[in-house]
């Protein structure tokens, strides 16, 4: 058995213009690994097709983290939606909005509407 000791790491996560209608980031339950992103842009991704989604955040992650964003296993499961790069890595000292990059595997449009959950993300130490 491995015992991990994980300090409390404070994360500043705000929302820009456009996206105050918006819930912030939370966790699904006390035990989910990371919080779902949404989109603030409509769009249709059609079969084939990569498109990248803002989500109105900007987040301040300390030195030594990184987050993670990586596809919703029932959006790749039921529609074939995955974000392209996954996981798609935002760095400590990025300060500009979170992005998605998806990609529509499937056969048929996609719709993105406002609001819709399209990614999770996950706080993961670095080096």
């Amino acid at each position: 058995m491995i015992i991990m000791n994980m300090p409390s790491v404070e994360v500043r996560i705000r929302r820009g213009n456009g996206a105050e209608d918006l819930p912030l980031p939370s966790q699904g339950t006390p035990h989910s690994s990371g919080v779902d992103l949404r989109s603030v842009e409509e769009g249709v991704l059609m079969p084939g097709e990569v498109r990248s989604f803002g989500t109105g955040l900007f987040v301040e992650i300390p030195p030594g983290y990184e987050f993670q964003v990586r596809s919703r296993s029932g959006l790749a499961l039921k529609n074939h939606v995955m974000v392209l790069n996954s996981p798609g890595t935002v760095d400590a000292d990025y300060r500009g909005e979170i992005r998605v990059i998806l990609y529509n595997a499937g056969s048929e449009p996609f719709e993105v509407k406002r609001g819709d959950r399209i990614a999770q993300m996950v706080l993961c130490p670095g080096f």
